[in-house]
């Protein structure tokens, strides 16, 4: 089995539309007639979920009617935040099809269509023409891949010159051993965490200058702290959005990235480059 077809896999549930919609319906939402906050704390299994989402789409420049790729754009929840509140048209691919099937659905049910889609493939040999694209977003993809330079090479040829690609990355900050399991991998065998400093390398070899950095690092913690105590306080046992995609492991793996993020070895770190 391939590294990519390894990481379909961990990612893939089975059942995932139907215990998402299972999830809704509890809460009381109309499930035929979703809303965009309707959907909070189901779509974005991100560090920092929603709010990340909006600082770092507020730091792409982002205006109606550009055209945005998401590259593993998992349940699509930031691209249709970038659909919705900015007027762009985004186009997202993720490996895993359940993923990609979800997304589509939830979409659809939110009204928005026609201004999002999303479409199975390999971040490493995109289905995009060359130059195709005004901005391109990477949000918690890295850590599965190991080639880097290629994926990076990829962004740059579907960017339009001048085109700027932000990502959204867990990034390693010192020498040290991972915990695992983690959410996106629960062994190191699919696990390509790398430093700030590689991603500077690998995307100015691939044609970018990085024009903002910023580690998210307060923001992730404040908010899961936050998340621990209101479920506390509820006598909840987590996030229910993350039980669902994470499995009976859910609170094991989200408690090992973030104590390592509390402990200064890993960080949730934005970058946003042009391409040149």
């Amino acid at each position: 089995m391939s590294t990519e077809e390894k990481v379909a896999s961990h990612y893939t549930h089975g059942s995932l539309e139907t215990a998402i919609l299972q999830t809704l319906a509890e809460n009381g939402k109309d499930i035929d007639n979703l809303r965009l906050r309707d959907l909070a704390g189901v779509d974005e299994f991100h560090l920092g979920r929603h709010a990340a989402t909006v600082e770092f789409a507020r730091d792409l420049d982002l205006a109606a009617g550009l055209l945005l790729a998401d590259i593993g754009s998992g349940l699509g929840g930031p691209a249709r935040h970038f659909a919705d509140a900015y007027g762009c048209t985004v186009s997202g691919i993720d490996l895993t099809d359940e993923f990609v099937q979800v997304a589509n659905s939830l979409t659809a049910r939110c009204g928005l269509a026609d201004r999002v889609s999303f479409r199975q493939g390999s971040a490493l040999s995109l289905p995009f023409e060359s130059g195709g694209f005004d901005r391109t977003t990477l949000i918690h993809v890295g850590m599965n891949i190991e080639d880097k330079a290629t994926l990076f090479g990829e962004i740059r040829r579907i960017l339009k010159p001048g085109g700027r690609f932000g990502l959204y990355e867990i990034m390693q900050m010192r020498e040290g051993t991972l915990p695992y399991p983690m959410p996106w991998a629960m062994t190191p065998e699919t696990s390509f965490v790398r430093s700030p400093a590689i991603y500077r390398q690998l995307l100015e070899e691939a044609g970018f200058v990085v024009e903002l950095e910023q580690d998210r690092s307060a923001l992730a913690i404040r908010l899961a702290h936050e998340a621990r105590a209101k479920a506390a306080s509820a006598g909840e046992g987590g996030n229910p959005g993350i039980r669902t995609l994470m499995g009976p492991r859910a609170s094991e793996r989200s408690g090992n990235v973030n104590t390592s993020v509390e402990a200064g070895l890993l960080a949730p770190i934005e970058m946003i480059a042009r391409a040149v």
